[in-house]
């Protein structure tokens, strides 16, 4: 499915594919670079609220755990 999602900083319009309806995650915009926690429910936008980049940077070392721990 093909998300269409407005960056709320800037206006630009992006583009992603999600495998799931429902889904939360960080949201990079591509032409401020902005983060925010991207909310889909039933492939709608939800909600997008801006996140700092240390917010950004747990996340992502959360996610590197998970990936970490899958392999043993």
């Amino acid at each position: 499915m093909m998300l269409k999602i407005k960056c709320p900083s800037c206006g630009t319009d992006s583009q992603m594919s999600l495998l799931q309806s429902t889904y939360s995650m960080p949201f990079k915009c591509w032409k401020c670079k902005e983060l925010f926690t991207l909310t889909v429910e039933e492939d709608e936008v939800r909600s997008c609220v801006k996140m700092s980049p240390e917010e950004y940077a747990k996340h992502r070392a959360e996610e590197d755990l998970k990936k970490f721990k899958r392999q043993f």
